[in-house]
């Protein structure tokens, strides 16, 4: 069983795929798409990779709160980064938004990203 998470605080999906899907009888789980820097009105954030990292962060909260979660409840995030030189700069972004014990964590170079963003993060959260 698995339900569809929408939250109009975060971009409407640009593609055939769920801001997020949750799974209560998979231990309350909640599988968030990646998200990259539009805002909720669909508009890139731009600027530079705190910018984007802040957006993106904020998506993220957005569609956990629409699951009745939050970044406390974060257990993994993948982040794709379109340079790891952007790394340090991201990471100090990242870890306002990521207070409470660190959520496990994979981070990897990319060559592309949708809208040509600097960064796009998903995670899997419980609630």
């Amino acid at each position: 069983m698995k339900t569809k998470l929408f939250t109009k605080k975060a971009p409407h999906p640009i593609g055939p795929y769920s801001q997020a899907i949750y799974c209560p009888e998979f231990k309350g789980l909640i599988f968030t798409s990646g998200q990259v820097a539009l805002n909720a009105e669909g508009e890139f954030a731009g600027g530079d990779i705190k910018i984007q990292t802040r957006q993106v962060c904020e998506n993220i909260k957005a569609i956990l709160a629409a699951g009745k979660s939050s970044l406390k409840y974060v257990i993994k995030t993948t982040v794709f980064l379109k340079d790891i030189n952007d790394f340090t700069s991201m990471n100090e972004v990242y870890a306002e938004y990521f207070e409470h014990i660190k959520p496990a964590r994979s981070t990897v170079e990319v060559s592309r990203l949708p809208k040509d963003a600097l960064v796009e993060i998903d995670v899997i959260a419980h609630t």
